[in-house]
This record gives C-alpha cells, structure tokens and sequence, in this order.
C-alpha cells in the first residue's frame, strides 16, 4: 500500500488543481512534506484522513464490485450515442433490450458493432416503449440538461414536458423497470441554481420512483485513464427498498496516459493507427515549445501574449489552453472537437492531437469497437461518450441491486 502520494495524485483525488494544493500548503491547511528517498515535496497518506471522500483509501477490501447476474437482466438505452454506457453494462451482464439515438452516424457506429441490437434511429419524443412493459429491468441514459418552466411549487412530468428529460421519465413511466439511472455532467447539480435537478427528482417522485441523491463520480477511481466527472441519478421503484442499492466503490489505483496508450494492465497492445486530426502549422510551432503536462503559461512570455490574446490579462488558470498531456499522468477530459483551442489534448511527445484510436482508448473502448461516419463524427462521439470501464463498474452496481430485490 502507497504511503506517499505526489501533487498530482492528490490533485487528482480530490478533483481540485496543483495550484489550490499549493496555496493549502501556504496556508497549512494541508502542508506538503519530503518524501524521504526522492526528496520531491509529498504527502503522507495518514495526511488525507481529513477528506470523507477518500475513505477507501484505508479500506482497500471494498474494492471489488464484481457481481455476477442471478438471472437475465434486461435495459433500454436512452440518448445511447456511441454506446459507451450500452457497451459497459453488457460487460457487466446486462442485455440491451433496445437503444434510442437520434444521431445517425452514432447509429450506425451501434449497428456496426453490434448487428443483434434494437437500435431505434429516431426522435426520442416519436418512440413508445410500452410494449416493453413488464420486460424491462432498467432504463438508462444521458440525457442533456435542461431548464424546466417552473409551473408550481412541486413539478410534476408535464412541467418537464419539453425537455429530453421527460421523455427518460417518460420512457420510465412506460416500462416501470424496478430502477431506472440517468447520467450527466457535474454541472447539472448546480444547473439553475439546483432547481433543474430538484424538477428531476420531483418529477421522478411523482411517476413512482425514489431517488438516491445524486452523486458526482470520478472515472479515474473506475479503471478509467481519464479526469473525467459524471453525475448518477438513481430512481428507484416505490415498491422496492432503495436502501439495497450502493453505488460503486472506487478503485486505489490510478491510471495514467502511459495505460491508455501502451501495452499493460488495460490493454493487451500498443494503441493501433489510426487517423486524426492535425494542428495548423501556426499552433503547431507554439506547442511544439511546450513541455509535457505544460501548458500556456510555458511558453515564453511574448509568445503567451501572442497566443492568448485578451486571455492573458484576465483572471484565472485557463490550464487547458496550450495542453500538452504527460505519460505519468491520466489524461484531461477529453473534448468533441481534439483540436480547438481552450482545450488542447496535444500527445506527449508528438505535437499533434490524439487520434481517433487514442481517443477511444482514453475512454476505454475496445480496439474491435469501430466508430462510423467522417473523422470528425467520430471524434464526437467518442468524445460525448460514457467511458466504457466506468459503465461496467455501474453495471455491476445495478446488477448487485437487481439479485437482491428479485431474492426478496
């Protein structure tokens, strides 16, 4: 077990930057000390007792979310994209019923990979799925977040009538699976000030459903090379005990780039060639003066005022500008489009962005998962997807649920 933990560990553990680390250690709210073979400034493990968040740091026997499926468990995916989170829960055990996506490419990417799927190319807001009724075990998806009209004090489903989120709650509603877990960016937690997601809630309660509170997850605490944070939403049927449910619990260890990208614990080979995009010759020749897991603020100074315009007098770390990703650490959150700027995501040692290939494997597809449509369609939907190994590790959450309601 680690007793030390670098800057970049910690910050990764607890989802805040080097620089706020820094100014804890200024302010001796967490002092950084020397690890005594390297001398680099670190921490000692017994120092991160005070965050509740890293609990499982000190219990490593809660690590394994393996569960096999008692019987045959059934899902209808919603908003499926790429089929990230589809892919994740078959890995698990869960059999995709049938799969809602309006985007075409993503579609075809579904058909591709997987001929037997239900894939539905349709407007959600056109699709019934009653005839599921009674077959369905849960009902999943990413819904984007949407503003409600605040109609009264209490929402119901047809104040939400006009977002995608009704129609999930609505295909819920439908079906009546025993749990129903919708996914989405950290920010819908505060998205309206916390109403929207309080509309969610209130809009599940009154269709039958009890739900968990929402919690934040890390995918690099899920075998996922990836700082990436999704928000689960969990809705359990009145008549079962939510208290059976858990969510997750998180791995100890971290994967880095080096993981994605070579051969080792995550894949059995190098990553394959693939196409990509390229950097105009003008980013390119400021990237090729940043350093590995540097970014603007590396280059020289007049080549900082050059690139970041207006940027670089105003406030704030924008440390994704001019990014240069390093092997030693997980990847950023990757984007849609790999070569716009705010959001760099350049290789570690090539001056280039990641190729479609890389980009899957950041996010944890398998190699034989091949994406459909041009280049630039594919960059999306990787980039819009759940991360595979994360969906696997809910997968199992929902499995565990499901053995002990239906053993009742």
């Amino acid at each position: 077990m680690k007793e030390y933990y670098s800057i970049s560990e910690v910050a990764d553990l607890l989802s805040v930057s080097k620089e706020t680390l820094r100014r804890w250690d200024r302010n001796g709210k967490l002092p950084a000390v020397r690890e005594p073979m390297s001398n680099y400034r670190v921490y000692h493990k017994d120092q991160l007792k005070i965050f509740d968040s890293l609990d499982f740091l000190f219990h490593p026997e809660g690590n394994d979310n393996l569960v096999r499926p008692d019987k045959d468990y059934y899902a209808i995916e919603l908003f499926a994209g790429a089929g990230g989170l589809a892919l994740g829960l078959e890995e698990a055990g869960i059999n995709c019923l049938a799969l809602n996506e309006i985007d075409h490419w993503a579609c075809e990417t579904l058909r591709k990979n997987r001929p037997e799927w239900n894939v539905i190319e349709e407007d959600i807001k056109n699709v019934s799925f009653e005839d599921l009724k009674g077959r369905v075990d849960v009902v999943t998806g990413g819904f984007p977040c949407q503003a409600f009209s605040y109609a009264g004090k209490k929402l119901g489903l047809e104040d939400a009538r006009g977002t995608l989120f009704y129609d999930f709650a609505r295909v819920v509603n439908e079906t009546k699976p025993p749990i129903c877990v919708g996914e989405n960016v950290r920010g819908l937690l505060t998205h309206d000030n916390g109403r929207t997601i309080q509309g969610m809630i209130s809009v599940l309660d009154e269709i039958g459903y009890n739900v968990i509170m929402p919690r934040v997850f890390k995918t690099i605490f899920y075998k996922v090379p990836q700082k990436r944070e999704r928000v689960l939403i969990v809705g359990i049927r009145k008549d079962f005990n939510p208290a059976l449910f858990e969510f997750p619990k998180p791995y100890h260890k971290i994967y880095t780039l080096r993981d994605a990208l070579k051969k080792g614990e995550l894949f059995d080979t190098d990553v394959p060639p693939s196409p990509g995009s390229k950097y105009p010759e003008k980013k390119k020749k400021v990237l090729d003066l940043v350093p590995a897991g540097g970014y603007w603020r590396d280059l020289p100074v007049e080549i900082q005022k050059e690139y970041m315009g207006g940027s670089f007098y105003l406030g704030g770390g924008k440390t994704g500008m001019a990014r240069r990703m390093s092997w030693d650490e997980p990847s950023l959150t990757l984007t849609c489009s790999p070569a716009q700027k705010q959001t760099e995501r350049c290789h570690p040692e090539e001056t280039r962005p990641f190729t479609v290939r890389e980009y899957a494997r950041i996010q944890t597809f398998p190699d034989d998962w091949q994406f459909a449509g041009p280049v630039s369609h594919q960059y999306k939907q990787i980039g819009n997807a759940v991360p595979v190994n994360f969906a696997k590790e809910v997968g199992y959450a929902i499995i565990r649920y499901l053995n002990r309601v239906y053993s009742k």
